[in-house]
């Protein structure tokens, strides 16, 4: 672990050595928030030139909107800014968060969400259980301890995503808010 901490610490001053825009996103992001949550990557939103300055990292993969890279051992993820959303989230949904000793650009607990609840249509329509599991639980734990005002996230949401994927993500909304619900209450009988 300390070893894997030690190349994410040298990837960040990297990122801010070379002056680039980035926002931290995924589990490590989610570390900021809720505990107990495992990551086997880095998932990162930059724009496309931005690797360009980057020779250090390998790219293994790359696609309209996404990019995968190695960086010393390291996997990461790229979002890159060619989707509206991921730049709608790295413009405004960023705060600074210590990062054992230095600091480094995060996403906020509603920019987590937004990407979340985007992803979650995409992933039902590839059958991918375990993916959908972990995106639904991360939202649901944000939802939980931060409360945030779920129905302005759906508004902010819309404009990136069709009329189904907003139907969709309204269900599975509406759905873990009855679960949380229920857990509220069941943890309310019990006192």
């Amino acid at each position: 672990m300390e070893e894997i901490i030690e190349k994410v610490q040298r990837l960040f001053a990297l990122l801010r050595d070379r002056k680039i825009q980035y926002v931290l996103v995924g589990g490590i992001a989610l570390l900021q928030y809720i505990q107990g949550r495992n990551t086997e990557d880095i998932d990162v939103i930059v724009n496309l030139a931005a690797l360009k300055k980057l020779p250090e990292i390998t790219i293994t993969s790359k696609d309209v909107y996404f990019a995968r890279g190695n960086y010393q051992g390291l996997q990461i993820d790229f979002l890159l800014t060619k989707n509206p959303l991921f730049t709608h989230v790295l413009k405004c949904h960023v705060i600074q968060q210590p990062f054992f000793e230095q600091n480094i650009q995060s996403a906020t607990i509603r920019g987590l969400i937004l990407l979340k609840l985007y992803a979650l249509p995409s992933l039902y329509r590839q059958g991918n259980f375990a993916r959908i599991g972990l995106y639904e639980n991360d939202v649901a734990t944000l939802m939980f301890y931060h409360a945030p005002n779920m129905q302005e996230i759906l508004e902010e949401l819309s404009p990136f995503i069709s009329a189904q994927d907003r139907n969709a993500i309204e269900a599975i909304v509406s759905d873990l808010a009855q679960r949380i619900a229920r857990l509220k209450n069941l943890t309310d009988s019990k006192e």
